[in-house]
C-alpha cells in the first residue's frame, strides 16, 4: 500500500475527530489499529509527530489577545520552496479563505507550515483542504471557520445555482 502522512491524518480525523476523547487513546493501541489498517510504522510515526507539532503551535484565541480578523492585514509572498510544493490552486484557496474571513494570518501560516511538513512533493487542493480542516479543528476561537471548512470538505455535491 502506497500511503503517506496525509492519508493517516485523514484516517485519524475521520475516525476520531467527532469522539469526545479526541484521540485520547493510548498511542500504542492507536498505532496497532493504524498498522492493522495497512499503514507503515514509519508513516504512523510521522503522522503522530505532525499532530504533536500542530498541538504545540496552537495560536491564542482571538478573544484572549483582543484582536479581530480585520484588525491585522498582511500580504503573503510565497517562498520558492512553497511555490514548488503548494499547487497554484492551493495557494489561491488560501487567499480565498482569508478573504472570506475563515483564516487570519496566524492560522494561514500554521496551515502553510503543516502542509510543508508533509512528505508530498506537491500538496494539491484536496490535501490542503484537509490540512486546513485539521488546523482549524485544533484552534480555539475558530469554530465557525472549522464548521464552514468541514462542510466544504465533506460536501461532495457541487453548489449549483438554479
Amino acid at each position: 500500500m502506497k500511503e503517506n502522512t496525509i492519508d493517516i491524518l485523514m484516517y485519524l480525523f475521520e475516525h476520531y475527530a467527532d469522539e469526545e476523547s479526541q484521540i485520547q487513546m493510548d498511542h500504542e493501541m492507536l498505532k496497532d489499529e493504524l498498522s492493522g489498517a495497512g499503514f507503515s510504522e514509519q508513516e504512523i510515526n510521522k503522522a503522530f509527530d505532525w499532530l504533536e507539532v500542530l498541538a504545540d503551535r496552537q495560536t491564542q484565541s482571538r478573544a484572549e489577545n483582543g484582536m479581530s480578523l480585520h484588525e491585522i492585514s498582511s500580504i503573503r509572498l510565497f517562498h520558492p520552496n512553497e511555490i514548488a510544493r503548494l499547487s497554484t490552486q492551493s495557494r489561491g484557496f488560501l487567499l480565498f479563505l482569508e478573504q472570506m474571513d475563515v483564516l487570519d494570518h496566524e492560522t494561514r501560516e500554521l496551515i502553510i507550515d503543516r502542509a510543508m511538513a508533509l512528505d508530498n512533493e506537491e500538496i494539491n487542493l484536496d490535501q490542503l483542504k484537509w490540512v486546513c480542516l485539521m488546523v482549524l479543528f485544533n484552534q480555539p476561537g475558530l469554530e465557525e471557520g472549522f464548521s464552514w471548512m468541514e462542510k466544504l470538505v465533506y460536501d461532495e455535491t457541487p453548489n449549483c445555482l438554479h
